[in-house]
C-alpha cells in the first residue's frame, strides 16, 4: 500500500517535470489579411494621434482667446472655461487610449 502511494507520487513528479522542461513551441505566420488589418489600424492610430495634437492645440488657443476677450461675459467666459476643459479631456483621453493599445501589442508579441 505505502509503496503504491511512493510510486504514485514519484511517477507524477517526474511526469511535471517532464512537462515542464520540454516545451512544444508553434511557430505560425499571420494570414496576409490579419497583417494588412493590423498595419491599417496602426496606420490609423498614429494618423489620429498626429491630426489630434494640432487640434488640441487650437482648441485650446480658441478657448485662452475666447476667454481673455470675453469683457466679462459670463456666458462666453463659461463657453470657453467648457472648451478648454473637454478638450484636454478629449486629448487625455486619446493619449491614454494609445498607451492602452501600445500596452497590449507589447504584452502580446
Amino acid at each position: 500500500m505505502k509503496n503504491k502511494k511512493l510510486q504514485i507520487i514519484y511517477s507524477a513528479m517526474i511526469s511535471v517535470l517532464f512537462i515542464c522542461c520540454y516545451h512544444t513551441n508553434v511557430f505560425a505566420a499571420d494570414p496576409k489579411l490579419v497583417s494588412t488589418l493590423n498595419s491599417a489600424f496602426q496606420k490609423i492610430e498614429s494618423y489620429i494621434v498626429k491630426i489630434s495634437t494640432p487640434a488640441a492645440a487650437v482648441s485650446v488657443g480658441t478657448g485662452v482667446l475666447m476667454k481673455k476677450f470675453s469683457f466679462g461675459d459670463e456666458e462666453k467666459i463659461r463657453t470657453a472655461n467648457k472648451l478648454i476643459r473637454g478638450t484636454l479631456f478629449s486629448y487625455g483621453f486619446i493619449l491614454s487610449i494609445d498607451l492602452i493599445l501600445s500596452l497590449f501589442q507589447t504584452l502580446l508579441s
